[in-house]
């Protein structure tokens, strides 16, 4: 299930590793993790366009060090002084695979940083395109993602057959509108004022006409009530 609120402890136990880097590109062989933020403060410029249903992810820069040029002032590294492609490398040679028709796009499990201590487990994406481009002061990587369908919630379980990009898209709630449900619910269930096991949920889903970007469509339930919610729309 996607939308629902995490800390990044249990980020870590679900993805069986600890989650340093921002970007870690097949964990295990198998699905992608990325880790984002659109807030003002946020290291890298990622947004969400096309209503929620792409993300625009920029790649990661060379790691500080004693001595070293500030990063921000460096292009960002394809390579390691070894020759080894870095993580931005890895993730940009998948998707011109995929443009390239060698492959059906990478899956890529997002999470979103929305405070401190507070993050959205914003599903799968499929890596379709990457590019370099100027940002005034360097050149940057750019990825785009696509949000789909799809639950993989068997880390061990095969990747799905529809693993290509005829899945069914889906809308991605925008940080601010997160943000501003987080505080007028005050972090609580809004049926029974539970904190633990979080989900943003759509009051008229998606499916049925209702939008993710109003607050005024988007609450805050506990896995129980919202399951129960599922259950009675189905």
């Amino acid at each position: 299930m996607y939308d629902n609120v995490i800390s990044y402890f249990e980020m870590c136990t679900r993805e069986r590793m600890s989650l340093q880097r921002g970007m870690n590109f097949r964990i295990r062989g198998r699905h992608s993790v990325v880790l984002m933020s659109v807030r003002a403060n946020a290291p890298y410029q990622d947004r969400l366009e096309e209503g929620g249903s792409v993300l625009i992810y920029e790649g990661h820069d060379a790691p500080a060090s004693a001595g070293s040029v500030y990063p921000k002032l460096l292009d960002q590294p394809e390579r390691l002084p070894s020759g080894r492609l870095t993580e931005n490398g890895k993730f940009h040679q998948a998707a011109q695979e995929y443009k390239n028709g060698v492959k059906p796009p990478d899956m890529v499990r997002v999470y979103e940083k929305i405070k401190k201590g507070i993050w959205s487990d914003n599903g799968y994406f499929q890596l379709v395109d990457s590019w370099k481009e100027h940002d005034g002061h360097r050149q940057v990587f750019k990825f785009k993602l696509l949000a789909v369908e799809t639950e993989l919630e068997d880390l061990d379980a095969e990747l799905p057959p529809q693993h290509s990009d005829q899945q069914p898209r889906r809308r991605v709630i925008p940080s601010a509108v997160k943000l501003e449900v987080w505080k007028r619910d005050g972090g609580k269930c809004v049926e029974c004022g539970a904190t633990d096991e979080l989900h943003f949920d759509h009051i008229v889903p998606y499916s049925k006409g209702g939008t993710s970007l109003k607050a005024e469509n988007v609450q805050l339930l506990c896995a129980r009530h919202n399951l129960a919610k599922s259950t009675k729309i189905q």
